[in-house]
């Protein structure tokens, strides 16, 4: 599956690696590991296999975890 389409990485150069990764531990944990698998750079049908979704549904579910990690970095 193409990746072109594929939300952009939150930058982490905003935010400490501490600070980072306890935001992405507050995530429900599908959205978590969606995060985690996609910045490790997991093709998008890999991801969702792990996730049990349709391949469609990949881009809505990283855009919502990403609004999600968000709102928690700002916190």
């Amino acid at each position: 599956m193409a990746t072109a389409n594929r939300p952009r990485r939150l930058s982490r150069t905003v935010t400490a690696p501490d600070d980072y990764e306890a935001a992405l531990r507050s995530l429900p944990e599908a959205h978590s590991l969606a995060l985690r698998l996609h910045d490790a750079g997991a093709a998008d049908d890999v991801i969702s296999g792990y996730l049990h979704i349709e391949p469609e549904g990949l881009a809505t579910l990283l855009d919502l975890a990403r609004r999600k990690l968000q709102a928690a970095l700002d916190s």
